[in-house]
């Protein structure tokens, strides 16, 4: 066992019995929402669902609350339909092969099929909000989907850009990914029990966030594909502009505006590890998680959420390790 999967472990362990119950709740729910639209489309979204990884947004939700409203499960399930909907058309948008090391329906089925696809989850997600009948719990979910999109426009406008700061490089982190860690928590809260508690977890939840996808970039100059699933250096390939590469022109402004071969991307990724900044940005996305654990200590929540919630900061980092 990894260290990544030793401590999703522990999370798991510290949220007991009923984090277990409610995750199982949620892959039934997950199934059903696949098995309910044709036999064509139904099979890509259950290949979808089934490489979803550690349903670490679903997790947020049940530990940022509490009991077994079935309001929980519908945003357990919602957010992690709207999150796979967005990979999906993600890999539209760059034409992408693989994802965690599986074929992408893109690849497997071609562009129609993947678009429909990701429509279908998208617009589900939204369909388990609405049941719940919470005005407030569909605005938090619309909230973090119009982040998700302006995120999306500022990565394709900043493709191979050299003047991309890190300021804007950490907004579109905002946007693109911790909007929804936001969105889960605050969804959490809302159902659990502890509406008043709603921007507080939603805060916890951004933060979550901003290290998750910083330490996702520097994973993807360093990492191997067999752990990354995707060829090392795949954003340079997509041109997208992420931290080490911003830090490391600092260093090489020789370093290439653009790559446009798997190899090319490879000695790019070799290059930037070589100025010595992944270490850099890898101490900023770790502030960003030492900011979310010092914000828990000042919440009105039981020892076990409080640990649980914590080691869920620590996967974070434990996954990037």
């Amino acid at each position: 066992m990894n260290t990544a999967q030793a401590q999703l472990g522990a999370v798991l362990s510290a949220g007991g019995a009923a984090l277990a119950r409610l995750l199982e709740r949620t892959e039934s729910r997950l199934a059903l929402v696949a098995e309910s639209h044709g036999a064509e489309l139904g099979a890509h979204a259950r290949g979808t669902l089934a490489a979803g990884g550690k349903r670490l947004r679903p997790v947020l939700v049940f530990l940022c609350g509490q009991g077994d409203d079935d309001r929980l499960v519908a945003a357990g399930a919602a957010v992690e339909l709207l999150h796979m909907a967005t990979l999906v058309h993600d890999d539209v948008l760059d034409a992408a092969e693989l994802r965690r090391g599986r074929p992408t329906v893109f690849a497997s089925a071609g562009r129609p099929a993947a678009t429909a696809t990701g429509d279908l989850l998208f617009s589900r997600a939204f369909a388990e909000l609405a049941a719940t009948g919470s005005e407030e719990a569909v605005r938090a979910l619309s909230t973090a989907s119009s982040a998700l999109a302006r995120g999306e426009l500022m990565q394709r406008a900043d493709a191979w850009d050299e003047h991309v700061t890190p300021e804007r490089y950490l907004e579109r982190c905002r946007l693109k990914t911790a909007s929804l860690f936001e969105a889960s928590c605050r969804l959490g809260a809302l159902f659990g029990g502890r509406p008043d508690l709603a921007g507080a977890l939603g805060g916890f939840g951004e933060q979550v966030g901003l290290a998750f996808q910083m330490l996702d970039d520097v994973l993807d100059v360093s990492g191997p594909p067999e752990r990354t699933g995707k060829p090392r250096g795949a954003d340079l390939l997509d041109g997208t502009v992420t931290l080490p590469l911003i830090l490391a022109r600092r260093v090489d402004p020789s370093l290439p505006g653009s790559v446009t071969t798997v190899d090319e991307a490879a000695a790019a990724s070799d290059r930037i590890t070589a100025t010595g900044v992944l270490e850099e940005a890898r101490t900023q996305a770790l502030a960003h998680v030492a900011e979310a654990k010092e914000s828990l200590a000042r919440l009105d929540l039981s020892k076990e959420r409080l640990h649980a919630l914590s080691l869920v900061a620590d996967g974070v980092v434990e996954r990037y390790a």
